[in-house]
C-alpha cells in the first residue's frame, strides 16, 4: 500500500475512532473511493491496514485517559471503589459486542459493509444523536449502575454495522440515560480499549500471515500517524463538549448520509 494510502487511512481512522461520526462507516467509503468499491469492503486484505490503524487509536486513548486506567488498576482489589466499579461496568458493557462480533467474524456478512447500507446509518443514527442530545442531563460516571451499563453494553452491538458509530451509539445510549455529554463521551472512550483491543485479537492472525518488510513498514506508519490523529480528536473532542453540544456532529452525520444516498441513488456511486 502506497504511503499516502496509508497517511490518509490513519488520519480518518484516528480522527473519527471516538468521534460519533462512525470511523468504519468513513474507512469504507474511503475504501471505495480509492478503488476498491467492487471489493469486500470488510472482510478482506483491507481489514489488515484498518487493524494497524485501530493499534494506533488504542494508544492514543491510553495515553489520554491514563488517570483513569491507573484509578481502575488501583481499584481492581478494592470492592465497590470507584475504579472497581468503573473496571466492572466496562467489562460488563463489552460482553455483548464482543459474543456478537465473535460471530459476525465467522459469518462475514458483507451486506453489512455496502455503502449503502452505511449510508442509511449514518443518516438515521446522526438523527437519534441529535434527539438523545437533547436530554437535559448531567448525571456523572459515579452515579452509574450495573442496569447502566448493561444497557450501554447491548446498544453497542448496533455499532458493528459500518455508519452506526461505536462511539456514536454509546454516546447516544448514555445521554437518553441522563448522563452528562462530557461523562458520556468519557465511558464511550474507555469502553473503546476493550472493543479496540478486541477487534485487534481477532483479526491479528491475519497480520502475523501478511510477510515482508513493507507491510512491517506500513503497519508502523499507520500506527503512528493513527495515534496522532486520535489524541488530537479526543483533547479537541473533550473541550468541545465541556462546552457545546454534540449537534454539529449529528447535522453532519444527516448531511453526509442524504448526500451519499443522494449520490448511490442518483447512480454516480
Amino acid at each position: 500500500m502506497l504511503l499516502y494510502h496509508i497517511l490518509i487511512l490513519s488520519v480518518i481512522q484516528g480522527i473519527t475512532e471516538f468521534l460519533p461520526v462512525s470511523s468504519s462507516g468513513h474507512l469504507v467509503l474511503t475504501h471505495h473511493l480509492m478503488g476498491n468499491g467492487s471489493t469486500d469492503l470488510c472482510w478482506e486484505q483491507n481489514r489488515l491496514m484498518d487493524v494497524a490503524v485501530h493499534v494506533g487509536t488504542l494508544l492514543s486513548v491510553l495515553v489520554y485517559f491514563r488517570t483513569d486506567i491507573y484509578m481502575m488498576l488501583g481499584g481492581i482489589f478494592k470492592p465497590k471503589s470507584e475504579g472497581f466499579n468503573l473496571s466492572l461496568y466496562l467489562i460488563v458493557a463489552s460482553i455483548p459486542v464482543v459474543i456478537v462480533g465473535f460471530i459476525l467474524q465467522q459469518f462475514q456478512f458483507s451486506f453489512l459493509c455496502s455503502l449503502q447500507v452505511m449510508s442509511w446509518m449514518m443518516l438515521v443514527f446522526g438523527i437519534v444523536l441529535m434527539v438523545a442530545d437533547k436530554f437535559d442531563s448531567s448525571r456523572t460516571l459515579q452515579e452509574m449502575s450495573l442496569k447502566n451499563a448493561i444497557l450501554i453494553g447491548l446498544s453497542q452491538i448496533l455499532a458493528l454495522i459500518p455508519g452506526v458509530s461505536r462511539s456514536g451509539i454509546t454516546m447516544t445510549s448514555a445521554r437518553f440515560l441522563g448522563f452528562s455529554r462530557v461523562e458520556a463521551a468519557r465511558f464511550s472512550l474507555l469502553l473503546s480499549i476493550v472493543a479496540i483491543s478486541g477487534a485487534g485479537i481477532l483479526s491479528s492472525l491475519d497480520l502475523i500471515e501478511e510477510d515482508g518488510l513493507i507491510l512491517s513498514g506500513s503497519i508502523g506508519f499507520a500506527v503512528l500517524f493513527s495515534f496522532l490523529a486520535g489524541w488530537v480528536s479526543i483533547v479537541l473532542m473533550m473541550k468541545w463538549l465541556s462546552k457545546a453540544s454534540f449537534k454539529p456532529f449529528a447535522i453532519y452525520r444527516i448531511i453526509l448520509g442524504v448526500l451519499l444516498l443522494g449520490l448511490i441513488y442518483g447512480g454516480v456511486l
